[in-house]
């Protein structure tokens, strides 16, 4: 899974990546374009329950799920027509499976916005505009060739729908809308039919709402908002919090926010909020395996059957996939271990057809 942070420059994007990768390669110096090559980081889906189970079997290693973050240079108004490296920044877009676009609702008079004032709905406006001029460049490039096959002798059925998914495309484009408010009417052959397109505005988008420190108090209300206007996941975070916790350890980090709980008197969020999210608007979850050797989670795509889960590990789990022990989470927490969730006649025997649940923990059973 990679997902590519991207906004205008000067609104925190690159200290929030350094924060999510807890490191500091990323510049975030107080000018834009700072960022020419894109960084990438691996970070860890933080899951306590995991944690909780690896200390359950006492597993000498815990590997959690993954998600790379790709920090792309910041975007002007005009980037679309060229200007500002545009062509190398589209390349480096187009090769994520989503988006987290940054916006900034913090004040601060020593770091200049590069439109003259705060105005996060504005920015979201002025990137999906951009977003949507080079989509509808790369159809207008191809399309009137492809209509053209479609209509002589040798055209074939998937020269016309593909020919008829891309002007439903260009159509709802030039009507000044993401591709993405129409994905849930295209069908699986015709997503397949324009995968190498890759289009930009297809991708989901989730947006990183970056406030400052005193604003936390009222995270809930500014997320409800935007995510009204928006219309697409919204997540809050506070880059100069996170900046303060990037070299607290995870015990250090629990009680900084314990005692920012009591101030701000609400659940404060954080990163880790913002890597679920993208983690769940990729349409992907996870499943557990535990044992003293090592307890892991494997990432799977939402009703993923057995065989499929088992094929995460290993293709031939899925090949000659016989049977699937399988125990929720909190039935093996709260018996204290697979034994006796066993007796208690809550670990049972799943077959081919059975569609894997979030958090599920599981054993294998397979002959090759």
């Amino acid at each position: 899974m990679k997902i590519g942070i991207i906004w205008l420059p000067n609104v925190g994007k690159s200290t929030l990546f350094n924060a999510l990768t807890k490191s500091y390669s990323a510049p975030a110096e107080n000018f834009p374009f700072c960022t020419i090559d894109p960084n990438i980081g691996i970070v860890e889906v933080k899951d306590e329950r995991l944690t909780k189970l690896s200390e359950l079997s006492n597993s000498k290693k815990t590997v959690y799920a993954v998600t790379e973050f790709v920090d792309i240079a910041g975007l002007v108004k005009g980037a679309s027509k060229g200007e500002w490296l545009w062509n190398k920044f589209l390349a480096n877009i187009r090769e994520t499976d989503a988006i987290v676009q940054v916006l900034r609702h913090f004040k601060d008079t020593d770091v200049v916005h590069v439109e003259g004032e705060i105005n996060p709905l504005r920015d979201a406006e002025i990137i999906n505009t951009e977003l949507i001029f080079a989509d509808i460049e790369h159809i207008e490039k191809t399309l009137p060739t492809l209509q053209k096959k479609a209509k002589s002798w040798n055209w074939s059925p998937d020269d016309k729908k593909l020919v008829d998914t891309l002007e439903r495309i260009y159509t709802t484009l030039m009507d000044g809308k993401l591709a993405n408010t129409i994905k849930n009417s295209l069908t699986p052959e015709e997503l397949k039919l324009i995968k190498s397109y890759n289009f930009l505005t297809l991708k989901p988008i989730i947006y990183a709402l970056n406030v400052a420190q005193e604003e936390l108090s009222n995270a809930e209300k500014l997320k409800t908002e935007v995510e009204s206007v928006l219309h697409s996941p919204v997540s809050i975070v506070c880059v100069k919090v996170e900046q303060e916790m990037m070299e607290m350890t995870t015990s250090e980090k629990v009680e900084f926010l314990a005692e920012m709980l009591e101030i701000e008197h609400t659940k404060v969020p954080t990163l880790d909020d913002l890597i679920m999210l993208a983690f769940n608007t990729l349409g992907l979850m996870y499943y557990f395996t535990t044992g003293e050797k090592e307890s892991k989670a494997w990432t799977i795509p939402l009703n993923s059957t057995a065989p499929q889960a088992a094929g995460a590990i290993h293709s031939d789990f899925e090949r000659g996939f016989i049977k699937a022990d399988v125990v929720s989470y909190d039935d093996l927490i709260s018996t204290g271990s697979r034994a006796k969730a066993r007796e208690k006649w809550v670990l049972r025997m799943e077959g081919k057809s059975y569609i894997v649940k979030d958090w599920d923990v599981m054993i294998f059973k397979f002959n090759v």
